[in-house]
Order: structure tokens, then C-alpha cells, then sequence
């Protein structure tokens, strides 16, 4: 019998936010990347996984099953993660990717739900240097204009730019991801601006330090600087952390490998699992 299933929790402000679960035994909660959604960031990962966890694979309103709001602002969405975890109403992981990480990580600090969090290479806005911050904008302004044009698988890949590798987009390509993630490019740019007029919390000593369940940050080998940079910067600040490098990885991780990232959840859930 198929164990696939949904679950859904509505938020304060009336929003619905909804996952894919599937898999058996103790909860982790996935939340995708800037991109797309959690099933599209997720799925070639959490195969590896649903023999010993329940995957719940959650998107932010406006992707997946969640319904769409305009607030998009970083407090409000890290509550919605907060009250889906406190849903389940029992010990959870939290597993977030790229934009999803600057997610789980201000919510590991809000919810005693938390008990243990994987963080794959948050964007860290005070790591960020002149030159990146250029090709950033660049990307964001091409990757508007296309959506303005209506050609939002190409503005996907613009998007891409300022992330990804050269491997890594000549993966994604393959993959079709652009294709399959374009739809969200007009809340993407929504997202964006709202982050960019708020303070993001996982770029705050306080939340990182208020921060009590075991933290796991992992980076490709290959990645740019500053992600790296941001990975080091949430370690030093969390008060249980610890680094772990994906070789031969760039930003698109669970794209390119699957594989090497489940088992890194994997080892790190279990030890986190067992009683003190």
C-alpha cells in the first residue's frame, strides 16, 4: 500500500499550506529553494530517504499545494513553517535548500517542535561582496524583463545566473528544471523584493544563537564563495553546528547529487534521533 498522502495546516492569516508526505517513521519537513517547489527540489533526494523517515515536502504560499497571498515578507512565511511543524504535534526535522535554509533555520528558533535542522547554503546577504552583488542584480533584472515578456521558462535560466554554476545550470538544463520551475518566476521576483525591503533573520546573531537543536550546514565543494562564506557564517553563530562538504557539488545539489545529500540527512537525522 502506497504510504503518499498530504497534509495541510491554515495559517493566522487564513492561507493554506500544504505537503506531500510520503514515507514511514520520524518526521522531516523539506522546504525547496528560491526556484520552484518542495516536490521539484526534493523528489530525486527524499527516494533515498522514505524508508526511514516520513518526508513531508512543503512549499511556501504561492507554490505546491499552498495557496498564494501578496505577503511574502521573511517573517511571515518562517511562521508558516512554524505552524506547519507545530501541527504534526511531535519532534521534527527541518531540511532547507538555498532560500528555503533562510527559512527553517529563524523557524528552528521559534519552534521547540525543532529538534534537529539541516541547512544547505543559505543566501547570507552580509556575505555577499560588490561583485556578486552586480551579477545578482543583473540576473534579477533579466530574469524580470523576461517575465514581463511572458518567457518565464528564460527567465528561469536568467535567474540562474547568479546561483548556479556552469555545471550546474548544464544539469539543470537536462533535468528540465527551468522548464518546470518558470511558472514561479512571477512570485520569485515578489519574494525577492520583499526579502530585499526586510531584514532576513538567518542573517541575525540573536536568531542563530537562540538556535538549541543540533544544526547541520553543508555546501558543495564546488560552490561559489558565497555560499560558502554564508554556510561558516550560520556556524559560527549557531551554538550546536556543524559543516559538512558535498564533493564535486555545486549550488544545485539536489539536482546533481541526490544521492551524496540523502546520505548526509541520513547519518545526521539518525545520530540526532537517538535519546541523550
Amino acid at each position: 500500500m502506497s504510504s503518499h498522502r498530504t497534509h495541510y495546516v491554515t495559517t493566522s492569516d487564513g492561507v493554506t499550506i500544504g505537503a506531500t508526505v510520503d514515507g514511514q517513521g520520524p518526521p522531516l519537513v523539506f522546504l525547496h529553494g528560491a526556484f520552484g517547489d518542495s516536490d521539484l527540489d526534493w523528489n530525486r533526494v527524499v527516494e533515498h530517504l522514505t524508508g526511514r523517515f516520513s518526508c513531508h515536502l512543503l512549499s511556501l504560499r504561492g507554490r505546491g499545494l499552498s495557496g498564494d497571498h501578496p505577503d511574502l515578507s521573511p517573517g511571515r512565511v518562517v511562521n508558516d513553517l512554524v505552524a506547519y511543524v507545530d501541527s504534526l504535534e511531535q519532534p521534527t526535522g527541518l531540511v532547507g535548500y538555498s532560500g528555503g535554509a533562510n527559512v527553517v533555520l529563524p523557524a528552528a528558533a521559534q519552534s521547540d517542535a525543532v529538534h534537529a535542522v539541516a541547512a544547505f547554503e543559505p543566501g547570507i546577504p552580509s556575505q555577499i561582496d560588490e561583485q556578486l552583488q552586480a551579477v545578482a542584480g543583473e540576473a534579477v533584472a533579466r530574469m524580470a524583463e523576461l517575465v514581463t515578456e511572458g518567457n518565464l521558462t528564460a527567465a528561469a535560466r536568467a535567474f540562474a545566473d547568479y546561483p548556479f554554476t556552469d555545471d550546474d545550470i548544464a544539469a539543470a538544463e537536462v533535468a528540465g528544471y527551468f522548464e518546470a520551475t518558470g511558472r514561479y518566476m512571477p512570485n520569485l521576483l515578489n519574494l525577492l523584493q520583499q526579502f530585499a525591503e526586510h531584514a532576513d533573520p538567518a542573517d541575525d546573531p540573536a536568531v542563530l544563537g537562540a538556535i538549541s537543536a543540533p544544526v547541520l550546514m553543508l555546501h558543495g565543494s564546488d560552490t561559489k564563495p558565497f555560499f560558502t562564506r554564508g554556510v561558516r557564517y550560520v556556524a559560527e553563530h549557531v551554538p550546536d553546528a556543524t559543516v559538512r562538504e558535498i564533493p564535486g557539488a555545486g549550488h544545485a545539489v539536489p539536482v546533481t547529487h541526490p544521492e551524496a545529500l540523502a546520505e548526509a540527512l541520513t547519518e545526521f537525522f539518525s545520530v540526532a534521533q537517538q535519546p541523550a
